[in-house]
């Protein structure tokens, strides 16, 4: 990919090759990360946007001092949003260590991790530790396993905020559905309770001829008992 990939079509083809990986692959988003920040601005990505607003609307605790984990950081985006809100204390993980060196270049997350969704647990020691827990963009096919939300609603504090995205396009349904019974299995046992579900026709410029001209989305908020 070149430095100057940041036409409309020249970003379908990026996202496209990405969503023809089965499994999540490293390589391809180390590659990509130097040129990520543009073309998802060229795609009209609202997902970190959208989910920063989300988690403010309903936060009434000390935004300085509350500690966010962001799931899969990518170069850093929603920290950037969250910023906007007031939140100043961030602790990311990413799969890819070359979005991870990005991320760590805007100043913004006190500690970085690496490590691949689904492969691995995140660390035992996390567990009811973040004010909220945020997971934005890899919550689909081929990237990160349904069960994964168990992880991060077990890294919440009592009474904190768990916030997801997902795409609602074609291609990502039979994961939504899923995505959708496992979160509604987690609230049956007792363990969240659903504050809101956004659901966003706009959600980024489509890709494939099977929709219109935007893709649909939607997030998620729910607190932790």
């Amino acid at each position: 990919m070149s430095a100057g990939s940041n036409s409309f079509e020249e970003v379908k083809a990026v996202v496209l090759s990405a969503h023809d990986n089965a499994t999540f692959n490293v390589d391809f988003y180390s590659s990509w990360a130097e040129n990520y920040d543009k073309d998802v601005a060229v795609l009209e990505y609202r997902a970190p946007t959208l989910a920063a607003n989300s988690i403010s609307k309903h936060f009434s605790g000390d935004r300085e001092k509350a500690v966010l984990l962001d799931v899969a950081c990518g170069t850093g985006l929603v920290a950037k949003q969250l910023k906007k809100h007031g939140f100043g204390r961030f602790v990311g993980v990413d799969g890819s260590e070359a979005m991870l060196e990005l991320a760590r270049g805007i100043g913004l997350y006190q500690e970085l991790k690496q490590s691949l969704l689904g492969d691995e647990p995140l660390p035992v020691h996390w567990a009811d530790s973040f004010d909220a827990v945020l997971m934005v963009g890899a919550l689909c096919g081929g990237h990160a396993p349904v069960a994964t939300v168990r992880d991060l609603c077990k890294a919440t504090k009592p009474g904190g905020y768990v916030c997801m995205t997902t795409r609602s396009n074609i291609d990502n349904l039979e994961y939504k559905g899923a995505l959708d019974r496992e979160l509604k299995q987690m609230e049956e046992e007792g363990l969240w309770i659903c504050v809101e579900v956004i659901e966003v026709k706009d959600w980024e410029r489509s890709v494939t001829e099977k929709e219109g001209r935007y893709s649909p989305g939607v997030v998620y908020l729910y607190k932790k008992i």
